[in-house]
């Protein structure tokens, strides 16, 4: 089976999607499946690349639009490479790709990965959803990361019918298990802030994450905030914990290597993800902080959040947008330890037993299997 998947960006691009098509791709291709990725590159020049037996195509890129990379031999190679492939698989929202496969792959069988909805660029979104749902009418079948988006997303309730759930797959070995030199790492980031619990925050510092929320829950909390990651939102948010008076209680670490991110996990004592709208479909770093059995405090928006971290098993769940809130569900952890330990050892149990790779790239067969057979049947 030939599969062509499409995306905006790429390993070593650094984001949940691109790294959920890095490790589907890798598994795919151990099943023996002959995977390869068409996305764009960071510059102007188109390459041709095989990453970690991956065949990758990064096409020029000649703009930026709306966080949207623009490359116009984008729609050259989707048609080629369309062509000689079995099915397409397209992670969405990626209007390009959408596009493209609507005006040169169809005469393949389409299955789209469905990562979130458009949230905050509202004017767009109201452009673009035309096209999307014209693609989605038209895809075979559709994989989302979790129910409750199939129910609360405005573009797939109509089309339930053909929608799959998938879960996310992590590589479990990475986070179970660790080495003596993790440990001894870990050991040293809590000496670096003696005396405090600490608190983890990891991802890209962009607007939907929460971060100014949970700076200003931290005037109720005795703990301090490690914030891991880069972003636009980055300036705005130090000047904040400055202006709250704060700078005391939180260190922005900046991008760390995976080891680093790693011991930051096993020093911490809870993890939290504050996200404040639709936009955080899933919440992966979730996914990946109950695998090092840490227990997990996030925010209800409707979509996969609550879904992966359950409210008094996995950890607690609080509204959006509210600092007093959280504060209160960190402080109920931070003030239990035998809580904490109990809902880490639950999450990790969870992840092990249903976000697997293995179990991702099985499901991910079965749907291309099913979607080819329904376009075999359909035929005259």
């Amino acid at each position: 089976m030939k599969v062509l998947l499409l995306y905006k960006d790429y390993y070593p691009v650094i984001g949940g999607i691109e790294n959920h098509i890095r490790l589907l791709s890798q598994g795919l291709r151990a099943e023996g499946v002959d995977a390869r990725v068409l996305v764009t590159n960071t510059g102007p020049a188109t390459l041709h690349e095989t990453i970690d037996d991956v065949p990758v195509t990064k096409t020029g890129r000649q703009a930026l639009l709306l966080s949207t990379p623009i490359s116009l031999p984008f729609f050259a190679e989707v048609r080629r490479q369309a062509a000689a492939a079995d099915i397409v698989h397209l992670h969405a929202p990626y209007p390009p790709a959408e596009l493209a496969q609507l005006l040169f792959g169809r005469g393949r069988p389409a299955v789209i990965s469905y990562h979130s909805d458009i949230v905050r660029q509202r004017r767009t979104g109201k452009i673009y959803a035309p096209l999307l749902r014209k693609v989605l009418q038209r895809a075979a079948l559709v994989a989302a990361a979790s129910p409750a988006y199939v129910e609360s997303s405005p573009f797939l309730r109509s089309v339930r019918a053909k929608c799959r759930v998938i879960h996310y797959g992590i590589e479990l070995d990475r986070y179970v298990g660790v080495s003596d030199q993790v440990q001894a790492d870990a050991q040293e980031l809590r000496n670096r802030f003696p005396g405090r619990p600490l608190l983890l925050f990891i991802g890209r510092l962009r607007h939907y994450k929460g971060v100014d929320v949970l700076i200003r829950a931290m005037h109720r909390i005795d703990a301090h905030l490690l914030i891991i990651g880069t972003g636009p939102m980055q300036e705005s948010w130090q000047n904040l914990a400055r202006a709250e008076g704060l700078t005391e209680k939180m260190s922005f670490l900046g991008n760390c290597t995976d080891e680093e991110s790693l011991a930051a996990r096993y020093a911490s004592d809870l993890f939290v993800l504050p996200s404040t709208n639709r936009a955080e479909a899933l919440g992966i770093v979730q996914l990946e902080a109950m695998a090092c059995a840490m227990p997990v405090v996030c925010t209800e928006l409707g979509t996969g959040t609550s879904y992966v971290n359950r409210n008094g098993e996995t950890g607690l769940v609080v509204p959006p947008n509210d600092p007093q809130a959280l504060a209160a569900a960190i402080n109920r952890l931070l003030a239990d330890p035998a809580l904490r330990t109990q809902m880490g050892s639950q999450g990790r149990k969870r992840v092990q037993k249903e976000f697997s790779i293995e179990a991702m790239v099985r499901n991910t067969i079965s749907l291309y299997q099913e979607a080819i057979q329904g376009a075999a049947s359909s035929r005259p």
